[in-house]
Parts: structure tokens; sequence; C-alpha cells
């Protein structure tokens, strides 16, 4: 059985002892299930070929926490703009080199460009090498490369392989 269907039964188990059937019980559930599996993968010895549900889930969470305040700086930039009389935008169009491979992991990063303010995924070339981006704020182009592949491109690769 999958670590994370562990997890999940660890959770369930939770809920039915507390007799507490609401969301936050079954979190708080998860969140022990996680511990327990943690725990033991530590007394017990990560065996070849075993699950890395334990980092995996580590790496999950601080992306979350990482595009999280990516997203408030962002919003923070563009609502500066917009309250300024002034406009600090230097627009364009960036060319963004890809160490993601699949096609999984392209629209995953595209995504999360995207949805970040100011920022816009544009195209993919044919030989799915580079990614076009649209950004609202490019001061030094390849400051921007940089951030995009040293931050967000890293963890979203970190995150699915």
């Amino acid at each position: 059985m999958s670590a994370f269907l562990w997890n999940l039964l660890l959770a369930i188990i939770w809920v039915a002892l507390t007799e507490q059937f609401t969301p936050g019980n079954l979190m708080v559930g998860f969140g022990l299930g996680y511990l327990i599996l943690a725990f033991a993968q530590l007394v017990m010895g990560k065996e070849k070929g075993k699950s890395n549900y334990v980092s995996k889930v580590r790496q999950v969470f601080g992306f979350a926490l990482y595009f999280l305040w990516e997203l408030v700086l962002a919003n923070l930039r563009v609502a500066y703009d917009v309250v300024t009389p002034t406009h600090h935008m230097r627009p364009g169009v960036i060319a963004i080199p890809l160490d993601a491979r699949t096609d999984a992991e392209i629209t995953v990063l595209a995504n999360f460009i995207t949805l970040t303010p100011g920022t816009l995924s544009l195209d993919v070339s044919e030989d799915r090498k580079v990614l076009y981006i649209h950004a609202m704020y490019i001061h030094d182009r390849e400051a921007l490369r940089r951030e995009i592949k040293s931050g967000l491109e890293r963890r979203v690769l970190e995150v699915m392989r």
C-alpha cells in the first residue's frame, strides 16, 4: 500500500477514534498520520525502492510556501504600480530555457507562471526547450530568467520528479 494511502487510513482511524467527523479533525489526523509515517521511516530506515513520501510532502509544503510568498510579492508590486501616479512597468517577452522535459512539468510550470500577477506564459517552442513568457516588470532579462529557473522551475521539478 502506498504511503499516501497509509496516511489517509491513519487519518480516518483518528477521526473514528475521536468521533468528530469534521474536515479540521481529518486534517489533524492527516498531520498526525504523517508524523507517524515520518517517525516509522526514521526508525526503520529507508529501504531501497521504498517510498520517499515523507520528503516529497516536505517539498510540496515548501513549494506551496514559496509560491504563496511570490504571489504576495507580485500582488504588492502590481498594486503599488496601480495606485501610484507613475508607472514602473517595463513589459516585454522573454525566452526561458527549460530544464522541464515532460508535458506535465512544462504545463505545471507555465500555469504557475501565469498564476503569478505580472507574468503570463505565452508559448512553448516546437522542441519544448524554451518557454516564452510576457512579464510586466523586466528591468534585467538575465535576472528574471535566473529568478524563474532557480526559483519556480527548480521547485516545480523537485516536486514532480
